[in-house]
Formats: structure tokens, C-alpha cells, sequence
């Protein structure tokens, strides 16, 4: 796809410039501390013995010292959250990239997991270098207590050792519990084994603690490879060439000199012995100032959310959606946000993020979240809320007799549907269960939609049930009907879309009248429907290159077939469209689309679906 210059910097031109300021600070740090461990005098006796695996396995830990402290930034979410609504973050540039604060974890945690396989394997080496070149001369320097020591003693009766085994253990926990089959399988294996981070960051602090790697303390006194006449032991040790300008004076006057020691030219005299000490641990320095924020936002939120909401109903949709209409005392949130909760009777420890499809506004206070039964933890809940004898009925409502059990929010954190309000022109487009962000979106506009910048918005919904239409019909006819009774029919455009035919004439009748004429068979035709948003808003692209935004969630094999490659391709033909896309993977969220447009150029000829 032919796409400008000035659009792919104004989508992609911050992302990709932090991506390379994070990978040169890594590229630095890394080449920076070999190249300390490999020539720095106050390492050379050290660099003797270990070789190689010296120089690799500080570069590496390095290189892990500083992605151990970015990690924890992106899972502040209460501050992305604060930084997403903030007036002192205006940029949309900046509020895009707080969407990528997953990806930026993920990929922090991927260099994690291969700069330790080359920490671990480099210590391995030197583990076993300290035993094959241990040394009398240098007792102290040795982590080796006698030559050719069993290697693994190293490995398992040192503090390093010990910790650096159980890091690796967590980190293989968290490594394998965080694939995509085993999060989708069984969500509680990755929600404890990811929690224990805070064991990995405790053995981290132990691990530097140990002291096992030396430096040299009196260069000034005794530079690297230098002999003492009067107490040495050292044989055949040169001086590094780096080493040379430390030896101006003569030789010590009132000495002996030996006269194979003045033959070779390379050979200094010094009066002293090295002396080793252990390096100062630097970890500390880097990652305790994100962990303690982490900390902080931890406890911030464990007080915010441990007072329990008021359950006032529960709604049991068709296909397996149920809906938990709720209270709780100054609350606040956005449309576009999400929750997370936390139900003691279903598990202690387990929380889950559910997207806001009703927020509290100035005239309610009532919230609520729908739910796809779609897990063991979601089933436990279900049953808890709704009795088998009544799980058909379609509302339950609220009666002081009933005692729901205590229900727990987190929340609101930010997501990228809050921008929906923010531009003039909006395309929203949701597959199946997707559809709840929007859900939001459409309750607030219901109450008032004069404060908005949005003037037009496109609806689009695709499922395979038509059931699933029902979640939010008559949220849909009463949004269709106040537009209309306010001579506004165009500010809101529905379009549904069903994949299936059978029984289509079950579910729309006089109940759902208004949604007749807005119900197709298949999928959008996204040529003639861009043709049409190009068309209607001509005055308001014209104005401004960057009015429309476009949002899709969904499941991936919905929203990744249909819309991903079609409006790609459709876009290649007559329309200069760049994406900026948001995935995001959770245990309802499957999928985002977010991206800016510029002028929209419509085809003068009819448009043919793709598909």
C-alpha cells in the first residue's frame, strides 16, 4: 500500500523513534560494558582468568538491569490511565503511543528471556573458568576454593548461584504461562505464575549481593601486570599495552634487580600487591525507583477497591452474555474504559478486565459490564449470580431479600476507544462480544452528545448469531429514535451485519422495527462504505486531514480477516488510509484497530466488495 510520507510519520513516526531510542540505549549499555570487562585495567587479572565469559555475562546483565525497570512502567495502569485523560497530555500522538504499552512490556520481556540465556550461559562458562584457571597468586579473586572444583558447587553453595537458578526457574514459569494457548486454556495458570515477578525482583536483589566478581582497588600503586620483586609470585604475567603510561619512574632505589626481569622490556616493578574488591551493586539503582512506583500504585488501587459495589441487577442475554448493572460510591469513568474484577467466592487470588458498557454520568450513577461466559471462571460467577432455576429468565432485578456475594471493581484504566469522542468523524466496528467498548460510547451519547467533538458516527456490527443483536437492540432503537426526534437521523449511521440466515425472522419484528432496514447479510462492502463517509463528510476532511478515527474489536478471526487485509486493500485503490493498529489480548479483549486518515479521495465509480 502506497502510503505518504507525512502519514506514515504522523501514525507510526513517535512509535518507531521510541523503539529506537530503546534499542540504542540497549545497543549502548551492552557494548559499553564489554567493552569495560574486556579492557579496563581494574578488570585485567579478572579478564585473565574468565576470558570471553566475562565481558558477555556483564554486558548481558547490563542490558537486563535496564529492561527489568522499563517493564514495570507499562503496567502502572492506573498512572496510563491519569497520563490518557490528563489536559497536560494533549498530544494524540503521545495518548497512541500510551496504547502500546503492552506491546512495549512484551517486548521488553522477550529481551528479558534472551539476554538471561546469554547471562546463564556466560556464567556457566565462567564457573567453569574459575575452576580450570585457579590460581594461588590470585586467592581472593577466585570464586573456586581449589583448582578443578566441581563446577555446579558454585552454581548451588553461592548466593549468585542459588538466586540466579531460582530466577531462572520463575522466568521459565512465566515464559511458558504467558503463551497464548495456555492463557486462552487457562487463564489462573497465568495469572499466578505472571504474579510472581515479585519473587523474581526479590532473588534479583539477593543476587548482586554476592560479591563473586572482583575488581582491582590500587591501580595507582600496582598497574596490571607489574611485579613485586620483594613478594610476588606471579610468573610470566605481561602488561596490557593499554597499562603502559602508568610506568614513568624509575625502579625503586635500595632494591634488587634481577636481571631477567629488566631483559623483558614488558615486565614493571611495582611495590605492592593487588588488591580486589567486590564490585557495588548497581540493580538497586535501576530498578528501584519503577518497582517502588509499581508498589505504590499497587497499594493505591488495593484501597481504591476494597470497599464492594452494590450488584443492583443482573440481565442474562442470549448466546451466553450476562450483564451486571452496579453502584458504588464516587465512581468515575469514561466511555471506552475498562474494569476489573474481583469475586472472593469464585477465587481469591484470580481478577479479570471487563470493557465499561454503561458509565456513570452527572443524573446516574449506575455502571455495568456485559460478560461472555466463556471460562470456568466466568461459569463460577454466572452461577453465583443467576440459579440454575432462573439463568433463562431475562432480568433479575434487585431485591433486598437476595444476597448477591461481594463483588470487588479496579479501575477505570484507559484504552484506546476513548479517542472515539475525541475526533469529528468516528467508524466503529465490532465482531460478536466486541461490541462492548462501544456499547459505552453509545449509552453516553444517548444521555448527551452536545459536549462531544463528534459529529458523525458509523456504527458497524458483525455477528454470526442473530441473537446477538438483542445484548443492545433496545439500546440501539432508543439512540435511532432520539436523533430522530432531535432532527439529527445523521449523526448516528447503524449497520448490522449477520452471517447467518436462519431464523432471521424470529428476532426482528415490531420491538426492533427501526433496525430492520439497517440489518444486511454478510460483510461490509468497505469500498462503497468509505465511498460514503468520503462523500458525506467532504466539508469536514477538507478542514482537516486527520478528523476521522477508526476503531474494531473483536475476535481475531473476525476482526483480522475482514477488516485488517479488506480495508488495506480496498485503501491500495482510492483511498490514502494509514492504520495504526493496537493488539491487545486479554481475557475478553481479542483484538484492536486504531488508526488516523487522512482525506479520504472517493472512487466516482460504484464500488465492488472485495470479499
Amino acid at each position: 500500500m502506497a502510503v505518504s510520507w507525512r502519514n506514515w510519520l504522523a501514525n507510526e513516526g513517535v512509535k518507531h523513534l521510541c523503539l529506537f531510542i530503546w534499542l540504542s540505549l540497549n545497543v549502548l549499555l551492552f557494548w559499553k560494558t564489554f567493552l569495560l570487562y574486556n579492557q579496563g585495567p581494574e578488570y585485567h587479572y579478572l579478564h585473565q582468568m574468565l576470558g570471553l565469559g566475562l565481558c558477555l555475562s556483564r554486558a548481558s546483565a547490563s542490558v537486563l538491569n535496564l529492561n527489568c525497570s522499563l517493564i514495570l512502567l507499562p503496567v502502572c495502569r492506573t498512572l496510563l490511565a491519569y497520563l490518557r485523560g490528563s489536559q497536560k497530555v494533549p498530544s494524540r500522538r503521545t495518548r497512541r503511543l500510551l496504547d502500546k504499552s503492552r506491546t512495549f512490556h512484551i517486548t521488553c520481556g522477550v529481551t528479558i528471556c534472551i539476554f538471561s540465556g546469554v547471562h546463564v550461559a556466560a556464567h556457566l562458562v565462567n564457573a567453569l573458568n574459575f575452576s580450570v584457571n585457579f590460581s594461588e597468586d590470585f586467592a581472593e579473586l577466585n570464586a573456586a576454593r581449589y583448582r578443578d572444583e566441581d563446577p555446579r558447587k558454585l552454581l548451588f553453595t553461592t548466593v549468585p548461584g542459588l538466586t540466579g537458578v531460582g530466577m531462572v526457574l520463575v522466568l521459565f514459569l512465566m515464559i511458558t504461562a504467558s503463551t497464548y494457548a495456555i492463557r486462552v486454556s487457562n487463564y489462573d495458570i497465568f495469572w499466578y505464575t505472571h504474579n510472581l515477578f515479585f519473587v523474581f525482583y526479590m532473588l534479583l536483589m539477593l543476587h548482586v549481593s554476592g560479591g563473586l566478581l572482583k575488581y582491582q582497588a590500587n591501580l595507582d600503586t600496582h598497574p596490571p601486570g607489574c611485579i613485586n620483586p620483594n613478594g610476588t609470585r606471579y610468573q610470566n604475567v605481561h602488561l596490557p599495552d593499554h597499562s603502559l603510561e602508568h610506568f614513568h619512574e624509575s625502579f625503586p632505589g635500595g632494591l634488587s634487580k634481577p636481571d631477567e626481569l629488566t631483559k623483558n622490556r614488558s615486565v614493571k616493578i611495582c611495590m605492592e600487591e593487588p588488591r580486589f574488591q567486590a564490585n557495588f551493586p548497581q540493580t538497586w539503582l535501576w530498578i528501584s525507583g519503577p518497582l517502588c512506583l509499581y508498589c505504590a500504585e499497587r497499594l493505591y488501587r488495593c484501597i481504591r477497591s476494597n470497599k464492594p459495589v452494590t450488584i443492583i441487577s443482573v440481565i442474562s442475554h442470549p448466546s451466553d452474555v450476562m450483564e451486571i448493572r452496579m453502584i458504588k460510591e464516587n465512581f468515575k469513568a469514561r466511555p471506552g474504559q475498562y474494569i476489573i474484577l474481583h469475586c472472593p467466592s469464585v477465587s481469591a487470588l484470580e481478577n479479570h478486565p471487563f470493557t465499561l458498557t454503561m458509565c456513570p454520568t452527572e443524573t446516574k450513577a449506575t455502571f455495568g459490564v456485559h460478560l461472555k461466559i466463556v471460562g470456568d471462571w466466568t461459569e463460577r460467577f454466572r452461577d453465583l449470580l443467576l440459579p440454575p432455576s432462573n439463568q433463562d429468565s431475562e432480568i433479575l432485578p434487585f431485591i433486598q431479600s437476595r444476597k448477591y456475594p461481594k463483588l470487588y471493581i479496579d479501575g477505570p484504566f484507559g484504552s484506546p476507544f476513548e479517542e472515539s469522542l475525541n475526533y469529528e468523524v468516528s467508524l466503529c466496528v465490532a465482531g460478536g462480544i466486541g461490541v462492548t467498548p462501544f456499547a459505552s460510547i453509545l449509552n453516553t451519547l444517548l444521555d448527551d452528545w452536545k459536549p462531544y467533538k463528534l459529529r458523525r458516527l458509523y456504527f458497524i456490527w458483525v455477528c454470526r448469531d442473530i441473537q446477538s443483536f438483542r445484548w443492545f437492540a433496545d439500546l440501539l432503537c432508543v439512540l435511532h429514535n432520539k436523533f430522530w426526534q432531535e432532527n439529527r437521523p445523521d449523526y448516528v449511521n447503524i449497520q448490522l451485519y449477520l452471517s447467518q440466515t436462519d431464523g432471521i425472522q424470529k428476532i426482528i419484528g415490531e420491538k426492533y422495527q427501526a433496525l430492520n432496514s439497517r440489518l444486511f447479510i454478510g460483510r461490509p462492502r468497505w469500498k462503497l462504505l468509505f465511498d460514503e463517509i468520503a462523500k458525506c463528510n467532504r466539508g469536514i476532511f477538507h478542514l482537516r486531514h486527520d478528523n476521522l478515527v477508526i476503531l474494531a474489536w473483536g475476535s481475531p478471526w473476525t476482526i483480522d480477516s475482514f477488516l485488517f487485509n479488506d480495508i488495506h486493500r480496498t485503501s491500495d485503490k482510492h483511498s490514502r488510509i494509514n492504520f495504526y493498529s493496537v493488539l491487545m489480548k486479554t481475557w475478553e479483549f481479542c483484538c484492536c484497530c486504531y488508526c488516523l486518515c487522512s482525506i479520504l479521495k472517493p472512487n466516482s465509480k460504484t464500488g465492488e466488495d472485495h470479499l
